[in-house]
């Protein structure tokens, strides 16, 4: 029996992949969290029926949100990710030998667990000493911050769910806020 997993953009339109297995599947307290093996990605993960990454391809994307934001702020060393749980952003971030600290911003652990141990060349860096991972809110978190960072990325799932008020005006003012005065923010939207 062959199996398919289909990602359903609108009513009239789907994308969908061969699935070898699935490799693991559970509902956390925010998400459906699953990882596929498949012969054309290899191992994909996704959240809520949504593709979030597959191990072929996440490199274009993580290299992209974080090395243009580095290469136009030359002096970036205090970093906060929000979201990124797959570890992706946190390994581009960890090559940069300047960088002092990355506070990543994950509101659920278990998507941590999932690609620590399913996608171990995403998240293969949040052993790195200048990595702190707040499992908590990113828009919550977000709040107590003034003119701590260089940099901010937020790679959030879409703006629905748990990634819902990070497309807030609330929550883009507290970026704001929370930035140095020369400091940058990018961010993954719809």
């Amino acid at each position: 029996m062959e199996m398919w997993f289909s990602e359903f953009h609108t009513p009239d339109v789907k994308h969908s992949i061969r699935v070898d297995r699935q490799l693991y599947s559970k509902q956390s307290a925010y998400q459906r969290i699953d990882i596929f093996e498949t012969p054309e990605f290899g191992r994909v993960l996704t959240l809520d029926g949504n593709v979030m990454l597959t191990e072929r391809d996440e490199f274009i994307y993580d290299e992209m949100i974080t090395h243009v934001p580095m290469s136009v702020h030359r002096n970036a060393k205090d970093i906060l990710v929000i979201g990124a749980g797959d570890g992706g952003v946190v390994r581009e971030l960890t090559r940069y030998p300047e960088i002092e600290q990355i506070d990543l911003v994950e509101i659920d652990q278990l998507v941590v667990e999932v690609c620590k141990k399913y996608l171990p060349q995403t998240a293969c860096r949040f052993d790195d000493p200048r990595v702190q991972i707040h499992y908590e809110d990113g828009l919550k978190f977000v709040r107590t911050c003034e003119d701590e960072y260089d940099l901010i990325i937020v790679d959030s799932t879409d703006p629905f769910g748990p990634g819902e008020g990070l497309f807030t005006r609330e929550f883009y003012g507290n970026c704001y806020k929370a930035l140095k005065e020369d400091g940058i923010m990018v961010n993954q939207h719809e």
